[in-house]
């Protein structure tokens, strides 16, 4: 019989979203499969994924020319897409909302990147991307930037879900971690409901690794025989990073959070995203092995979950064991003067810039299809 590793990350807390979605996988019953066979319960969404979708054949194509028919250009036409996209994936996931009593079977749709640094914009147009949503069961992905964590916050407090999206350094995480305590504690002293709340903060961890790895290799370059030593942390900071940051997080929605909780308020889970191993000479599994825990998500794209449902190994909750060799890893870091917060300030920017080049890769695919459009 074979290992049913989903389950074995159920039994360790963790839930397996899937960071994927195309209109083809929807259509064809291969989300509903993977939704009914237990393999996932939530997914993640971005434009880098809507890109790929739209330019990968001609599964848009009807919609597209029915909604130039309509006179829409390509923004509108994205917007339309995306939203229906998320729609019908949230049917399918609605059976798990309803099972978990609204802990899992969420679907994400991210705001407009132009509106990384607007806090008013993005607010607007998190609650127009929710209303034009209609259902329950979707999260409104919101970038972690300053401004973002405003947003964030409001968007809480009039009760729409949100999943908050490029979170590199535990400063960032405390940021979102705190707006959504404060947020909740809004609303219970405006005497609003909060059980029907759900939020995800995603945390990032092979980006961190790519970058501190980076810094790494420059330094021992530097320092010629005596590099040796600060090449032995490479492949290590990511996972360090994320214990430092759960570590905070059963401490933030421990005993301060337990007057809310009993009054019917979720934490706000941690999320692991791009947990894809980047670097080659890295174990596939790196990011997923080291990170199961209690009210943890971790969001996977195909090839690797894939991978884990052939060989992963959810023997133990990883993310609490080695506390201390992490503290060291990070402290390890600070030594070699590898400033691990500026190495997050700046994946953070580089991540709302590179969303916002996805949306104009997919303006320009849409173009490419309506020519007559452009």
């Amino acid at each position: 019989m074979p290992i049913d590793r989903a389950a074995q990350a159920r039994g360790l807390g963790q839930s397996l979203w899937y960071d994927n979605i195309s209109r083809g996988l929807i259509a064809s019953g291969a989300i509903k499969k993977l939704v009914d066979d237990g393999v996932i319960t939530g997914i993640t969404t971005n434009p880098t994924i809507f890109q790929k979708a739209i330019e990968s054949g001609a599964e848009y194509d009807d919609a597209i020319r029915a909604l130039v028919s309509q006179g829409k250009d390509v923004g509108a036409i994205y917007d339309r897409l995306s939203i229906d996209d998320v729609a019908a994936a949230a049917d399918v996931l609605k059976p798990v909302w309803e099972r978990t009593q609204g802990k899992d079977g969420y679907v994400s749709l991210e705001v407009l990147p132009k509106y990384a640094h607007d806090v008013d914009g993005t607010v607007a147009d998190g609650k127009r991307l929710a209303k034009e949503l209609r259902r329950p069961n979707t999260m409104i992905k919101v970038p972690g930037t300053k401004e973002g964590v405003q947003a964030f916050r409001r968007l809480t407090e009039d009760g729409v879900n949100v999943n908050v999206t490029l979170l590199f350094s535990l400063e960032q995480y405390e940021a979102i971690a705190d707006a959504y305590v404060a947020a909740i504690k809004t609303r219970l002293k405006k005497g609003l409901p909060v059980h029907a709340i759900a939020s995800v903060a995603s945390f990032f961890v092979s980006r961190v690794d790519n970058s501190v790895d980076a810094a790494l290799e420059a330094k021992a370059k530097e320092a010629g025989a005596a590099g040796a030593e600060l090449l032995k942390l490479r492949g290590k900071a990511g996972v360090a990073n994320c214990k430092a940051a759960y570590a905070r997080f059963r401490e933030l929605f421990g005993a301060p959070f337990e007057e809310c909780r009993a009054k019917g308020a979720k934490p706000q889970r941690m999320l692991w995203a791009s947990t894809s191993t980047k670097n080659p000479s890295y174990p596939d599994l790196l990011y997923v092995e080291n990170l199961f825990g209690p009210d943890t998500v971790n969001t996977l794209p195909p090839a690797t979950l894939e991978a884990y449902l052939q060989h992963g190994n959810a023997r133990t909750a990883t993310v609490l064991e080695k506390q201390g060799e992490a503290l060291e890893v990070l402290k390890a870091l600070d030594h070699a003067d590898v400033d691990l917060r500026a190495i997050c300030e700046k994946l953070q920017v580089d991540g709302v810039a590179s969303f916002a080049k996805s949306i104009d890769g997919v303006f320009a695919a849409l173009k490419k299809k309506v020519p007559q459009n452009a």
